[in-house]
């Protein structure tokens, strides 16, 4: 079963991919999509095994590297963590290969698009089920590769180009510094498997432990799209909107997450990469969750809320693993990705029925066309904002808690950094609604006409995601995040005994410290309403006023952060390179190489032309000194050869100066 788990989603990649053409278009979707499906089905009896039984499950497959220095082997390891990341992985997976089939039943290239799928959850689970870094680092490679062929799956479009290439570069960063963390890993352990690293680190020294996570932690920026390498993802936006959501919501920027969780073991004993943890994820909402407030492209006001919610569904993830708590991250990260899902694949209906128009603005008056819709976006977002009793509430606000049950000066400003980020986050939602469905229709007519609620293959993936966006929350919060729960007993994620909070979470932060988030998310987003509803006036008026036009750009182009990228890295790399092109490969390369090569070849060769004369005096000294040389030989090799040489070149220069003056 835990091999078929593997190989499934990759049998189906193949087929699909190979022999699409034979298959045609419905064989390739069936395929494809069946074997999702029925890899979803056996993660949910391994987690009922592993998870609920406490059994991990150790598979070895063949040897991979096989040395002196070090072995490693193709080996699959199955715990609560692992089995608990598939359980969104393959969901959510499956539910977005149904819903392709009813949003892309008029693209020409449907075989290679549900290729491209398949190997994407391949590629996610072997990241997943890897007992090394080393095959976890395969997967992940695996993972941005097809990232990059499904951002640039319209090939044709300029921009689908430079935004694959961009999620592809950029995430070459935090590859490099994975890497460096995997050799310091090899250096100091002399394994690469899970199980030797975590059993001996508390003997390694911390300063090396503290460098190993901090490459970890830059690898997880930039998957996660963290703040400084976060450029990449509202420009992932250029794909299919079931590549969004699969990216956002249960592949891509969970993986950073999940290398941070796996790796609790080893950044434990390190406070100084915890705090890094906690600054970054705090940084990363209220950052993300502001940007998100200016933006109209409704798939990146989306991308923005990931970043939130990864910074507050990502970063709150991490500000969670800097507090220690990585069962409520991985808990907000499985709640996320059933609502973070519903809101790509909610917002791929609108602009399906709406002529593929993307800016919210430009919409207006869609609840009476698009109920079906108009209900899941809700849900959605109520969820996002931890609105109580949906699934967000349960993990978003118990981070929130736990960052002030921490009782430390860092915690409680972070605390404030992720409410500030809510109160943003719940503004930006309930502007998407508002203007999306709520207002007058601000569209041509013909868009209103073609508006239709989609296909069976487009509404049940959102009925289903809605059901959990409601209930999973509840339903599991006690196996996850409960006192007492047991689910996490085989040590797949560990709290250093000095970092354990959940105590004083639960009862020492008072009542009105885990209430205040949700009432000033409530209240303002109230304000915002009225302000749109009966005050647009005003709010127009100052957007065009200079310091309303001046801080509206600022924030809408995302902080000039990528101007500044561009200016101050992208071109000075540039001139550089450009620089150290004509002075090394232009240059002094080429004078050494190419043309040096051949200046001394025609300047040895004009000396050894000069030696011909025409004259048989010379010609006969020639002979002469030919022979003396001859029969002088073994009296030469007594002498210093420097002496030798300098003899010989005074005997050449001679010669030549006489050639020249005959």
């Amino acid at each position: 079963m835990y091999i078929v788990i593997i190989i499934l989603p990759l049998l189906g990649s193949i087929f699909s991919g190979f022999f699409g053409r034979s298959l045609g278009t419905k064989g390739s979707q069936l395929i494809t999509s069946s074997s999702i499906i029925v890899t979803t089905l056996l993660a949910l009896l391994a987690f009922i095994e592993v998870g609920y039984n406490n059994i991990p499950v150790t598979i070895d497959l063949i040897r991979w590297i096989d040395s002196e220095s070090l072995n490693v082997y193709w080996g699959f390891y199955y715990d609560s963590l692992t089995v608990s990341m598939l359980i969104p992985v393959l969901i959510v997976s499956s539910l977005v290969h149904i819903y392709s089939i009813g949003y892309m039943s008029h693209d020409p290239h449907n075989q290679r698009f549900f290729s491209y799928l398949s190997l994407f959850t391949f590629m996610m689970i072997i990241l997943v089920t890897a007992n090394n870094y080393l095959l976890m680092f395969l997967g992940w490679e695996g993972v941005g590769v097809c990232s990059y062929l499904l951002i640039n799956f319209w090939f044709t479009r300029i921009a689908a180009n430079q935004s694959s290439i961009s999620a592809f570069l950029t995430n070459r960063v935090g590859d490099c510094f994975l890497m460096i963390g995997m050799f310091i890993i090899i250096w100091s352990f002399g394994n690469i498997n899970y199980s030797t690293i975590f059993s001996l680190a508390p003997y390694l020294n911390s300063n090396i432990i503290t460098l190993i996570g901090i490459c970890l932690l830059i690898g997880a920026m930039a998957k996660s799209s963290q703040i400084g390498l976060h450029v990449w993802l509202p420009q992932a936006m250029e794909g299919p909107t079931p590549v969004s959501a699969l990216i956002h919501a249960a592949t891509m920027v969970t993986a950073g997450v999940y290398l941070l969780m796996r790796s609790s073991p080893l950044i434990e004993y390190s406070s100084t990469v915890l705090l890094l943890c906690l600054w970054v994820g705090g940084i990363t909402t209220i950052f993300s969750s502001i940007i998100g407030l200016f933006q109209q492209d409704i798939k990146k006001v989306i991308a923005y809320s990931t970043m939130s919610q990864l910074a507050q569904q990502l970063g709150m993830m991490v500000i969670a693993i800097g507090l220690s708590s990585y069962n409520i991250a991985l808990f907000h990260l499985v709640n996320h990705a059933f609502y973070k899902a519903l809101l790509f694949l909610g917002a791929g209906a609108i602009i399906h029925s709406v002529s593929d128009n993307q800016d919210f603005r430009k919409f207006g008056g869609l609840k009476a066309f698009l109920p079906l819709t108009y209900s899941v976006m809700l849900i959605a977002s109520l969820s996002l904002v931890a609105i109580p009793f949906m699934t967000g509430f349960y993990s978003k606000d118990f981070i929130l808690e736990s960052a002030y049950g921490q009782f430390y000066l860092s915690s409680i400003i972070v605390y404030i950094l992720a409410s500030v980020g809510a109160i943003f986050t719940t503004l930006y939602s309930a502007k998407v609604l508002y203007l999306t469905f709520l207002t007058n229709p601000n569209g041509p007519l013909i868009t209103y006409k073609k508006a239709d609620q989609g296909d069976l293959f487009i509404n049940l993936p959102l009925i289903i995601l809605a059901i959990l966006s409601i209930f999973f929350g509840y339903l599991t919060k006690d196996l996850f995040i409960g006192l007492g729960t047991g689910f996490f007993s085989d040590n797949s994620l560990f709290i250093h005994p000095l970092h354990e909070s959940m105590l004083d979470t639960e009862f020492a932060v008072i009542t009105l410290f885990k209430l205040l988030p949700f009432i000033l998310t409530i209240s303002l987003s109230f304000l915002s309403l009225l302000l749109s509803e009966f005050f647009g006036l005003f709010v127009i008026k100052f957007k065009y006023t200079k310091l309303g036009y001046n801080l509206f750009g600022f924030f809408n182009q995302r902080f000039l952060i990528e101007l500044f990228y561009n200016n101050y890295i992208t071109d000075i790399v540039l001139k550089l390179g450009g620089q150290t092109t004509k002075i090394l490969d232009k240059g002094s390369v080429e004078l050494l190489g190419p043309y040096g090569l051949e200046k001394s070849l025609l300047v040895l060769s004009n000396g050894i032309g000069s030696l011909s004369t025409g004259i048989i005096t010379s010609y006969g000294l020639y002979i002469l000194i030919g022979f003396f040389s001859y029969i002088s030989l073994f009296y030469f090799s007594f002498i210093d050869g420097n002496i030798l040489l300098l003899l010989l070149i005074a005997i050449f220069t001679i010669f030549n100066k006489t050639s020249n003056e005959n």
